[in-house]
C-alpha cells in the first residue's frame, strides 16, 4: 500500500465531523420517549397522532434513504450533507417550538427526510476519505459506534433537558450541532460526485419511497397490533411497487439503484447479515425493554441506565474488529461473534426461571458484543464491492437493510412472542374477568398489569404472577429463536463469504 493512500490528519478530524450527525440520527429515535407525558398534556394529541408523532421520523428515514443515497452521488455527497444538516436544524427548531400535534408530526416527517440524507453522505464520504482497506474498517467501526452512542445517551440527555426545561428542548440539541456541522464541513470534508451520473428519475423515487414506507409501516403495525387485514395489504401492496420498481430500473440508462451491484457475491452477502443481524438484535430488543420495566418493575430512567453495558459491548466491539481483521478473515470474525451472540440469547432465555436482572444484564453485554463485528464489517464490505461512484447508491442500501431487518425483527419475532404470550395468559385468566379486561390481559403483558390493579389483591397478585410467568415464556422461546437464527447465521457466512481473504 503506497503512502499516499494513508488518510491524513485532515481525514480523521473530518470522520469526527462525521460522527456528529450520525450520533444525533438516532438520538432522535429515542429522545422523544421521555417527553410523552409532557407533551401530550400540551398538544392533546389523539391516540392516532400520538402514534404518527413517534412513528413517522422512522418510516420517512426508512422511505428516503434510497433515493437520498442515490442524490448524493449525483449532486455531491458533501453538498448533500450541508442541505440535510441545514433542513434537520430547522425542522428541529419547528419541532420545539410546535403549537399543534399536527405540526409536530410535520415537522417529525421533514426530521426523517432530512435525516435519511445523514447516513448515506456520510458513510459514503468515508469511502472517499479512507483509501486504504484497514484505515477504511477503522472508520467505519467508528461510523457505526456513533449510532450506537447516539441510541444510548439520548434518553439520558432527554432526562436531564426535561428535568429542568419543556419537552420541545429535547429536540433543540439537534440545532447546534448541525451548525457547527455547516461550519466545519466545508472545509474538513471532501466533495465527490459521479461525474456521469444522468438525471435523478422522480418517478423511481417516489415508487421506492412508496414501497418501503408501505413495507416497513405494514411490519411495524403487526409489531403492535398483530396480524389484521390493513398492515397485511399494505406489505403487499408495498412489495407490487417495489417490484415495479425493480423492473424499472432495469430498463433506465440511469437507473436509481444500479442492479449489477447485486452481481457481487460479497455486497450481496453482506447485505443479508446486516438485514439478519438486526432481525435478531431488533427482535429480542422488543422483548428485553418490557421485561426490564414491567416485570422486573424499574422506571424508564433505571431501564436505560441498566441498558448502557450493553450499548458498551457493542461499542467495544466495533472498535476491536479492526484490529481483529489484521489476524483473522472477516468471515471467521463475524461468525464467531454470532456463536458469541447465541450463547448470549441463551444466557436471555434462562433468564425467566430467575428473574435475575445481572443475569439479563450480562446476556445482553454478551449478545451486543457478538453482534458488533457484523455491522462494523457488513458495512464495510458493502461499500467496499461497490465502485466508489456508486457508493452513495450502496450506503442508501445498507441503510435500507437495517431498516428492513429491524422492522422484520420486531414483527416476526414480536408477533411469535405476542401469540405465545397471548396463549399462556390466556389459559390462566380468572372465569369471571370481564370480556373487556380479559381481552387487555391477553393483549399486552401491560394491559395485564393494568388490569390486575383493579382487581382484589389476591386475584390481582395471581393474575400478575400468570402475566409475568406467559411474558418469561415468550422471551425464553425468543431467544432460543433468536440463539439458532445466529447460529444458522455463522454457517451460512462460512459459506457465503469462504473466497474473502485476509485483510
Amino acid at each position: 500500500m503506497l503512502d499516499h493512500d494513508k488518510a491524513t490528519r485532515r481525514e480523521w478530524i473530518g470522520l469526527a465531523v462525521l460522527a456528529l450527525p450520525c450520533i444525533l440520527a438516532t438520538m432522535d429515535l429515542t429522545v422523544l420517549n421521555l417527553a410523552v407525558p409532557r407533551l401530550s398534556a400540551e398538544l392533546k394529541p389523539s391516540a392516532s397522532q400520538l402514534l404518527w408523532i413517534m412513528d413517522i421520523y422512522g418510516f420517512f428515514i426508512a422511505g428516503s434513504l434510497i433515493t437520498m443515497g442515490t442524490l448524493g452521488d449525483r449532486i455531491g455527497r458533501r453538498k448533500l450533507l450541508m442541505i440535510g444538516a441545514a433542513a434537520f436544524g430547522t425542522a428541529s427548531m419547528f419541532a420545539a417550538f410546535s403549537k399543534s400535534a399536527a405540526i409536530l408530526i410535520a415537522a417529525r416527517a421533514l426530521l426523517g427526510v432530512a435525516g435519511a440524507t445523514l447516513a448515506p453522505s456520510t458513510l459514503s464520504l468515508i469511502r472517499n476519505m479512507f483509501h486504504d482497506a484497514h484505515e477504511r474498517t477503522v472508520a467505519i467501526g467508528i461510523w457505526v459506534t456513533c449510532f450506537s452512542v447516539g441510541a444510548a445517551i439520548g434518553p439520558l440527555l432527554g432526562g436531564i433537558l426535561l428535568e429542568h426545561f419543556w419537552w420541545g428542548s429535547v429536540f433543540l440539541l439537534n440545532v447546534p450541532v448541525m451548525i457547527l456541522l455547516l461550519l466545519l464541513g466545508p472545509s474538513l470534508l471532501p466533495e465527490f460526485r459521479d461525474p456521469n451520473a444522468g438525471r435523478l428519475d422522480l418517478l423511481s423515487a417516489g415508487m421506492s419511497l412508496t414501497a418501503v414506507l408501505f413495507v416497513i409501516y405494514g411490519l411495524k403495525a403487526i409489531a403492535e397490533h398483530g396480524l389484521r387485514s390493513l398492515p397485511v395489504f399494505s406489505i403487499v401492496f408495498g412489495f407490487a411497487v417495489g417490484t415495479l420498481f425493480v423492473r424499472r430500473q432495469k430498463k433506465l440508462d440511469d437507473p436509481l439503484i444500479d442492479l449489477r451491484l447485486f452481481g457481487t457475491r460479497a455486497f450481496t452477502a453482506a447485505l443479508c447479515l446486516n438485514m439478519f443481524g438486526c432481525f435478531i438484535a431488533f427482535g429480542a430488543f422488543f422483548f428485553t425493554g418490557q421485561y426490564l420495566q414491567l416485570v422486573l418493575g424499574l422506571s424508564p430512567l433505571k431501564a436505560g441506565l441498566w441498558s448502557t453495558p450493553s450499548s458498551a459491548a457493542f461499542i467495544a466491539g466495533s472498535m476491536w474488529t479492526p484490529q481483529l481483521v489484521r489476524r483473522l478473515r472477516p468471515a471467521a470474525i463475524i461468525a464467531g461473534g454470532l456463536v458469541i451472540a447465541a450463547f448470549g440469547f441463551i444466557l436471555l432465555a434462562m433468564v425467566d426461571r430467575s428473574a435475575n436482572l445481572g443475569l439479563l444484564v450480562a446476556a445482553l453485554s454478551i449478545y451486543s458484543l457478538g453482534i458488533s463485528p457484523i455491522f462494523t464489517l457488513s458495512t464495510d464490505l458493502i461499500v467496499g464491492s461497490a465502485p466508489p461512484e456508486k457508493a452513495g447508491a450502496a450506503a442508501s442500501l445498507s441503510e435500507t437493510s437495517t431498516e428492513f431487518g429491524g422492522a422484520l425483527g420486531m414483527a416476526i419475532l414480536g408477533s411469535i412472542g405476542t401469540a405465545l404470550y397471548r396463549r399462556e395468559i390466556s389459559a390462566a385468566l380468572p372465569l369471571d374477568l370481564p370480556a373487556a379486561a380479559a381481552e387487555a390481559a391477553r393483549a399486552t403483558l401491560g394491559g395485564a398489569l393494568s388490569v390486575a390493579r383493579e382487581l382484589p389483591d389476591a386475584a390481582g397478585a395471581a393474575l400478575l404472577n400468570n402475566a409475568h410467568r406467559a411474558f418469561g415464556h415468550a422471551l425464553r422461546m425468543t431467544s432460543m429463536s433468536c440463539a439458532f437464527i445466529s447460529l444458522m447465521m455463522a454457517v451460512l457466512t462460512l459459506g457465503l463469504l469462504r473466497s474473502d481473504q485476509k485483510k
